[in-house]
């Protein structure tokens, strides 16, 4: 069974169908954008601790979740994170500070993984 976020309010965020936009950043600094179903699951790919990880960040652990948004549906989420892949790095740390993009809601601050 997969693994779900937890607000910390109990609320489950992984959903059938919720898709989520996420910006990490890698010892480097380097942020990288992508999509994922299931963010618990993904940070662990990305950190090479289960197979699945993206080739970019492979051998740049540790990477932690910058800022994390529920989208909804995979159209929207792919649609969002190549426009966020089209800005520069100041664009995307203000997307960062900010924690906004467009209407979506961030839900970083309730994610503990």
């Amino acid at each position: 069974m997969p693994e779900s976020i937890t607000a910390q309010n109990g609320n489950t965020h992984n959903l059938p169908g919720t898709w989520y936009l996420y910006i990490v950043e890698n010892r480097l600094g380097h942020l990288y954008t992508g999509i994922t179903t299931n963010p618990q699951r993904r940070i662990k790919q990305h950190n090479g601790l289960l197979a699945g990880g993206a080739k970019a960040l492979k051998g740049k652990a540790p990477i932690v979740y910058k800022v994390l948004f529920e989208i909804g549906c995979r159209t929207r989420a792919a649609q969002l994170e190549y426009e966020v892949k089209q800005l520069s790095g100041a664009q995307k740390r203000k997307i960062v500070t900010t924690k906004v993009l467009h209407d979506s809601h961030c839900v970083l601050q309730q994610f503990h993984g």
